[in-house]
């Protein structure tokens, strides 16, 4: 059984302490396949190391994060986009727009958004997108962008049903993390009217630990506790579970 993890922040500093004892923990778990999302230039070299130390396994994206878009942004994105023009990346993220943090921001994002669409575009990457309080700030930049060449994975996603099958008619399968397990999460309570080849697995570590390690870091290990509880909800093997859900993410990042 192998296992993916389609966002995890392995270069944290809260794992500084013991990432070689969580990494291992990880690959003895089977989870061998771990994207790692971008925030800002500040961590390209700790994510290069990361990808160099465990070379079968880590697979980067390059992006701006959106609470990471400030007055400097446009530095940022020249970051890169010089990133994407000389290393190997698998996506392009995270990337979207934040409200919950710094409404002011709303403009810069929108616009570092659109740019990193654009740029998946060019370079022919799926986008992996980060939404808090902005769904239909999102949905409005994704409606002026579609097209076949648009496609990706919307990140921990936390909406209604509805919301759902709309990421879904953009061409994003939708990431399922720790959320799931919570029990006032809410999205457990329609899973399974979501199709698996829509799904896929992820934690967002150190974030959002799932039950029963909820309020403590996550790390990617955890995702057997999302892989369980995928699996009593839509009443079928974990193996399977895992199966369809890292075909989903080669579909996606093509690797």
């Amino acid at each position: 059984m192998i296992i993916t993890d389609t966002h995890t922040h392995l270069y944290s500093e809260a794992f500084d302490e013991d990432r070689v004892e969580m990494m291992q923990r990880t690959l003895d778990a089977n989870i061998s396949r771990l994207f790692v999302p971008a925030i800002d230039s500040n961590y390209t070299a700790s994510m290069l190391q990361l990808e160099k130390d465990y070379p079968d396994h880590v697979f980067l994206m390059m992006g701006l994060h959106p609470t990471h878009v400030k007055d400097n942004y446009k530095d940022e994105l020249l970051h890169v986009e010089e990133m994407l023009n000389s290393h190997k990346f698998y996506a392009v993220g995270e990337i979207g727009i934040d409200l919950y943090w710094d409404k002011s921001t709303l403009a810069i994002q929108q616009d570092a958004f659109r740019y990193q669409i654009k740029l998946a575009k060019q370079y022919q990457l799926p986008i992996v997108i980060h939404c808090r309080e902005a769904f239909d700030e999102i949905f409005e930049i994704l409606e002026e962008e579609k097209s076949e060449d648009l496609f990706g994975i919307f990140h921990c996603f936390t909406g209604t049903l509805e919301q759902a099958n709309q990421a879904i008619s953009y061409n994003m399968k939708l990431g399922i993390g720790g959320v799931a397990t919570f029990k006032n999460g809410k999205i457990d309570q329609f899973l399974n009217k979501i199709d698996l080849n829509h799904i896929v697995l992820e934690t967002d570590s150190p974030y959002l630990a799932p039950k029963p390690y909820r309020g403590k870091r996550n790390e990617s290990s955890y995702i057997l506790k999302v892989l369980e509880k995928l699996s009593e909800i839509y009443s079928i093997s974990e193996e399977k579970i895992a199966d369809i859900t890292t075909q989903n993410s080669k579909a996606v990042f093509g690797v």
